[in-house]
């Protein structure tokens, strides 16, 4: 197998979990081959560099074998190699943003028991008086 059709392949190695959710992902711009954006119908080869986000992470492979079909985990981390630059700008924004997650106070522990309830409720009257 020398090509492979992109969709295919970020489907066989597990990137996405559908095909169809691999094309909205390459339509949508979110994947990029060798640094221009790319068909679902481009066929990739090996050593081809690939730049994938999902969610908040950028995501940059090297292909090192092709298959079009989905296997299992440890077989799909086989057809790719994760760039170590790649590695350390997600561990950095990583970082970041639970640094950002816990200084803007986002961070709950959930409902407020009863006896807090209680005492929102006399703060409050204590404010509308």
């Amino acid at each position: 197998m020398t090509k492979v059709r992109l969709d295919k392949w970020l489907w066989a190695a597990r990137f996405f979990k559908t095909r169809s959710i691999a094309k909205q992902a390459i339509e949508g711009g979110k994947v990029h081959c060798d640094g221009q954006r790319a068909k679902p119908s481009k066929e990739i080869m090996v050593d081809a560099i690939l730049t994938i986000r999902q969610g908040w992470d950028t995501k940059e492979v090297v292909v090192i074998n092709l298959s079009d079909q989905r296997r299992g985990a440890p077989e799909a981390a086989l057809l790719y190699k994760e760039t170590e630059d790649s590695i350390e700008k997600r561990k950095i924004n990583t970082e970041q943003r639970k640094i950002l997650q816990s200084a803007s106070g986002l961070q709950t522990e959930g409902r407020p028991s009863k006896k807090q309830r209680r005492q929102i409720h006399r703060f409050r009257d204590l404010l509308d008086d």
